[in-house]
């Protein structure tokens, strides 16, 4: 099979972390010398440096090490960006600096990664600073990360001591967001399990480090699905033509597609799309594209395109959490320059709620932030802008304040609260709740998910709830007698009930046998209830039996499962029946859809 030309793959941009002399250096320097990403020139300049130094082997941390003073001191000050690329996966590695007083070069390094690579010495186990860059990571939501255990060489490759760190880092992370941990014991100086597995420790069966990174993600493909165009630039070349120009910051949209623009809250219906290879059916994150609709609206550069059915939120005064990078510290009611997308205006910082101490995570009370602080503000702004939290989505929930005499950055924010506005001429909207009741195998559980997929590309607010994931938190102090199966669903209805007033559209799939149960579930709901009968012969059923569960409930080894020895009731009135030994997956899917969006 031919490799993919190197413009076709996928970027993805890692961001490393490390205690003075962990190692981060070298790893890069290993990881582009094993993928061949130096010139031979490079390497003999590498070696003589080396040999300078007075060193017995080849220095590979001298590849990123590039500032004078970090060769001097043999540390990291800068972010430095090195580029290397497999035939799977192009990479962008930010190396950034860990010692606290560049705090905020690990932050602008890490601010728009993938993932993030935390290096620990195992000699020295979890660091004050290895906590340091643990908060930073969560913080910045970077979506996975990988805690590359190094110098294993200098523990004799000790499986225990690489199982003692990774404990104590669990420990001390279950305190934030880190959702998605990998642990991976290296010796970046021998290269063992940094492009190939290494034969010193066999107990070890993961991944190296680059197998692991060519197998994530970016988060352009794991990004929001809400539709968000900055306005750059408006194209009005004559008096016939006029198109507005941006790079789509989330999710996608379509030709013929219904838009409101910000904050104006004009709609109109997309007419064309280009990309800058000409006309296309839809556009998507990352792409710069034009947009025409099909009548004159007032569009001006720091405006923003959204679907008129999702939209962020409109306001003049939000909650955030800064690095402060200003070398001047901050002025509660001072004037700044907010820097958000495309859109600038000006910015007074009303209040300093609280500073995060980094290394015990306790929330210091203040008024001021010096340079390096991590802290909460409260900001109001001269004109209204259009924030997702940074949580919900990066590109949307990131802004800067910018001094206006120095015109230097003073601070960089992730919004964590915005005071929603309503748009003029916006209605509010119900979000309406779909029940999908059926047999065990149905296929309740498939059609929601692809249901909340395809709403979401649609543009609307989606969510799912499925009665197994109650099963195993909420309700696991249920059983399965009647009345503990009447108590899941009154609690299951409640709490999609809640995520409805939220705006989303609130996908269940529970098995819900019983008459007197849905109509139990249609008091608690009104009006936003609609009850989906997912219609499945018991014999189909059986013969798909994804679990197992009545080859079980046959032998007698389940008791009371619904449909063998414990009754399903036909439904005495529901709103949209789907036969799925008729319907396909995809075909149920537009029948649900298009209900949703006829919805008033």
């Amino acid at each position: 099979m031919s490799e993919r030309p190197a413009d076709d793959l996928e970027i993805l941009r890692i961001s490393t972390a490390g205690s003075v002399d962990d190692g981060k250096s070298t790893l890069l320097g290993r990881l582009l010398y094993d993928t061949k990403s130096i010139f031979e020139d490079q390497y003999d300049a590498l070696k003589r440096a080396s040999e300078h130094r007075g060193e017995a082997e080849v220095n590979l941390a001298l590849l990123t090490d590039g500032l004078r003073a970090e060769r001097e001191q043999g540390i990291t000050i800068d972010v430095a960006y090195r580029y290397f690329a497999t035939p799977r996966k192009r990479f962008i590695v930010a190396d950034t600096p860990g010692h606290r007083q560049y705090t905020r070069n690990m932050i602008t390094g890490a601010s728009t990664a993938d993932a993030s690579m935390v290096l620990i010495d195992a000699r020295n186990g979890i660091t004050d600073q290895s906590k340091r860059h643990a908060f930073i990571t969560s913080l910045l939501r970077v979506p996975q990360v990988v805690v590359v255990i190094n110098k294993m060489d200098l523990v004799g490759f000790s499986e225990e001591v690489f199982l003692a760190i990774r404990k104590s880092f669990l420990e001390y992370a279950s305190k934030l967001s880190l959702p998605n941990l990998t642990f991976i014991p290296v010796s970046a100086l021998l290269g063992d399990n940094v492009v190939e597995a290494s034969g010193n420790m066999p107990w070890y069966r993961g991944l190296p480090v680059l197998g692991y990174l060519e197998d994530l993600p970016s988060e352009r493909r794991r990004g929001p699905t809400d539709f968000r165009l900055p306005v750059q630039y408006v194209l009005r070349p004559n008096q016939d033509f006029r198109g507005y120009m941006g790079q789509v910051a989330s999710g996608t949209l379509r030709v013929n597609e219904e838009i409101v623009v910000l904050p104006s809250g004009q709609r109109a219906q997309v007419k064309e799309l280009f990309d800058l290879d000409g006309p296309v059916n839809q556009v998507a994150a990352g792409m710069n594209a034009l947009v025409t609709l099909d009548r004159e609206v007032d569009v001006s550069r720091g405006d923003m395109i959204v679907r008129s059915r999702n939209t962020p939120s409109v306001t003049q005064t939000f909650e955030a959490v800064v690095c402060w990078m200003s070398a001047d510290h901050s002025v509660i009611g001072k004037s700044y320059v907010l820097r958000h997308t495309t859109r600038e205006t000006s910015a007074v910082l009303e209040d300093v709620v609280y500073r995060f101490d980094i290394d015990t995570l306790h929330r210091d009370e203040t008024h001021r932030l010096d340079m390096n602080d991590i802290g909460r503000i409260v900001v109001s702004t001269g004109l209204p802008v259009f924030l997702d939290t940074y949580e919900h989505n990066r590109a949307m929930g990131s802004f800067l304040l910018v001094d206006p005499v120095s015109n230097s950055v003073a601070a960089a924010g992730m919004v964590i609260r915005a005071n929603r506005g309503e748009l003029p001429e916006e209605q509010s909207r119900t979000s309406q709740i779909l029940w999908l009741t059926g047999l065990s195998g149905a296929g309740k559980s498939t059609i929601a998910d692809a249901l909340v997929e395809q709403l979401r590309l649609d543009g609307l607010q989606a969510a799912r709830l499925d009665g197994d994931d109650l099963r195993t938190g909420l309700n696991s102090d249920l059983g399965f007698s009647q009345e503990d199966r009447t108590e899941n669903l009154r609690r299951a209805a409640h709490v999609a009930g809640l995520i409805a007033r939220l705006g989303h559209v609130t996908v269940c799939s529970f098995i819900t046998p019983m008459n007197a149960d849905r109509r139990m579930i249609r008091k608690i709901l009104g009006t936003q209830y609609t009850e989906v009968y997912v219609r499945t012969g018991i014999q189909e059923c059986e013969r798909r039996d994804p679990k197992g569960h009545y080859q079980r409930a046959r032998s007698g080894q389940l008791q009371g499962f619904t449909g063998i020895s414990s009754p399903f009731e036909e439904p005495e009135s529901p709103e949209i029946v789907i036969d799925t030994e008729q319907t396909s997956i995809e075909e149920a899917v537009r029948i649900l859809s298009d209900y949703v969006r006829q919805l008033p």
